[in-house]
């Protein structure tokens, strides 16, 4: 018999798979969704499109957002 604990557990790791299931999948080929920063509106060099090919924002801005506080990746 399952107690409160395996029945949130259970529902917990349906809930993951389901949004796990909805995320794009990211190939390592260059997947910026624009090469140009939505913040400042600069070109993201391609380094950082390399390393980081979700990235939406030069090294930067990005820097700028994380110390705001603003650091949560949307998804298009």
């Amino acid at each position: 018999m399952a107690d409160n604990a395996d029945i949130a557990t259970e529902l917990m790791e349906r809930r993951m798979e389901a949004a796990l299931a909805k995320r794009p999948i990211w190939t390592g080929v260059d997947m910026a969704i624009s090469p140009e920063c939505e913040d400042c509106g600069f070109e993201i060099p391609q380094a950082r499109r390399n390393a980081a090919p979700w990235a939406t924002t030069c090294i930067e801005c990005q820097g700028i957002r994380e110390q705001r506080g603003r650091h949560v990746r949307t998804t298009r």
